[in-house]
């Protein structure tokens, strides 16, 4: 049984001396500090990936990662993975809802922390039973699945749909 032949790809992407992400196009063209960028980052992570230059100009759009060979694979989802800070709400502790602005306090994937939220627009279903919750800082905070929270976080989270 032979080995599947790996896809090649139209473009080269590699970090420089400095660090700074660089693509290269098929005709050779370099474009230095660029930034991957997903489309529908909660709902098809691996599809409609945007390498956009430094002035934050589309240069190519990926339809699929698996397309692409798995080298470059990987440096595009380090990359999207750092660039994209997305906690997991894994418990809600107490929400303050006396009055707007509604103090959040959150246990994550990535530790404890308390936030702000405007009001109730902040919150909103992303498919059957995920949320996206966005404090007032502009931090996002994902709910992968609202049904496996525990009660007393359920219970608080339902104020909002």
């Amino acid at each position: 049984m032979a080995d599947q032949p790996q896809p090649t790809a139209p473009f080269d992407l590699r970090h420089d001396p400095w660090g700074r992400l660089m693509f290269t196009d098929a005709a050779g063209e370099q474009h230095v500090d660029v930034e991957p960028i997903r489309a529908f980052p909660l709902t098809e992570p691996r599809r409609w990936i945007s390498i956009c230059n430094a002035a934050g100009r589309e240069i190519t759009a990926i339809d699929d990662l698996a397309t692409l060979p798995e080298a470059l694979q990987k440096t595009l989802t380090t990359e999207l993975d750092r660039r994209e800070f997305l906690p997991a709400v894994q418990r809600i502790l107490n929400i303050t809802l006396d009055a707007e602005p509604t103090e959040w306090t959150v246990e994550t994937d990535r530790g404890p922390t308390k936030f702000l939220l405007d009001g109730a627009d902040s919150v909103r279903r992303v498919g059957k039973h995920r949320c996206l919750i966005s404090d007032m800082q502009g931090v996002r905070y994902i709910v992968n699945d609202v049904e496996k929270l525990d009660a007393h976080s359920r219970r608080l989270l339902e104020h909002y749909f």
